[in-house]
């Protein structure tokens, strides 16, 4: 049977305790359209809505967490290590990250014929893969 999808996107999730970095990064360095800011229910911190395309990036941002992701990426543990954004300049934005002082895992790979990313991580470490193909 599977899903009946009815939006061409998803909506990714990132919680943080680093609020003005990792909005920083997000909005200002890798250039998602910032939406607005929405309290989380409860007081328990607070949500900033951006747009990746189609796709709803919710950065929430919380006074504590039970426990840190694990360091190292892809092969650092099971679960979401890593996310993809599609774009049509991948060696400026590697470079602009790079520049606000983002640690870059791939500068510029060609994986397959045409298909070229590169990988950087956010100021809490999370992983993001620019790919970049034709």
């Amino acid at each position: 049977m599977g899903v009946a999808v009815t939006k061409k996107a998803i909506d990714l999730g990132i919680v943080t305790t680093n609020g003005d970095a990792m909005l920083a990064f997000y909005r200002d360095v890798v250039g998602l359209s910032y939406q607005e800011a929405t309290p989380m229910p409860g007081g328990s911190g607070t949500m900033h809505r951006m747009l990746c395309g189609d796709s709803l990036i919710k950065l929430v941002v919380v006074p504590k967490v039970a426990a840190p992701a694990a360091p190292g990426g892809i092969p650092g543990a099971n679960g979401y290590r890593y996310w993809t954004i599609t774009v049509s300049n991948l060696t400026e934005v590697v470079e602009a990250c790079a520049k606000a002082g983002a640690k870059v895992i791939i500068a510029d790979k060609e994986v397959r014929p045409g298909v070229r990313i590169g990988m950087v991580t956010d100021p809490d470490g999370n992983w993001v893969e620019f790919l970049q193909a034709g």
